[in-house]
């Protein structure tokens, strides 16, 4: 017993954690191991999304507040297709502040950051604001609605249901695009980050004033 309590002192340290995330791997549980870490950072408020000050909404809120039919919208002509199966049409949300986040299920930042825009979408959700979860995963859409409801989400989750507009082009996933009542994108984040936070909600209500 002694000689393998000695033989298991001799394994390098890097070797063990190798090991530990070749079973995770395997497993498939390396995502969540991951996005775990992640979520912890984000816990820290050192990721907060980028947006405008409050201050700077002025000439947002006065461009939303003029008719906006005639104006072109970021993404016209691209559809998505909800977990209901049903498809919709991107430009069936201009008169709405969009909050568009493009993600996937094998993505780590991904999930770190999910909860706290649930927490977000429960707060500030509404008719005004529309949330659109944008998944980008090739596995279809059952891999996806199994996903979301094992962890309980209630935004909207759609799927690509046609060419992906190049305004929403990025070189990094996640990305959150933040896109005004008269369809233009006043925001844009790469990368995880907390949006549970008092200066996004002031952001997005504010734009629907």
């Amino acid at each position: 017993m002694s000689k393998n309590k000695s033989s298991m002192k001799n394994i390098p340290g890097w070797a063990i954690m190798l090991a530990v995330f070749g079973v995770l791997y395997l497993t498939g549980l390396h995502t969540e191991a991951v996005g775990q870490v992640q979520r912890i950072l984000l816990a820290t408020g050192v990721k907060k999304a980028d947006v405008p000050a409050v201050a700077e909404n002025s000439a947002i809120t006065t461009e939303a507040a003029t008719p906006v039919a005639n104006t072109p919208m970021a993404g016209a002509g691209f559809k998505m297709v909800g977990l209901d199966g049903k498809t919709v049409s991107f430009e069936s949300l201009k008169g709405k502040v969009v909050f568009m986040n493009i993600w996937a299920t094998w993505c780590p930042p991904c999930i770190a950051e999910m909860p706290n825009i649930q927490k977000l979408y429960e707060k500030v959700g509404s008719g005004k604001i529309a949330f659109v979860m944008l998944s980008v995963d090739e596995g279809g859409i059952e891999k996806v609605k199994k996903f979301v409801s094992k962890k309980g989400y209630t935004f909207p989750v759609y799927m690509p249901a046609s060419q992906f507009p190049q305004e929403f082009a990025s070189n990094a996933i996640p990305t959150t695009f933040i896109i005004s009542p008269d369809g233009k994108i006043v925001a844009k984040h790469e990368g995880m980050a907390d949006y549970d936070t008092k200066e996004v909600r002031d952001f997005l209500q504010q734009m629907v004033k």
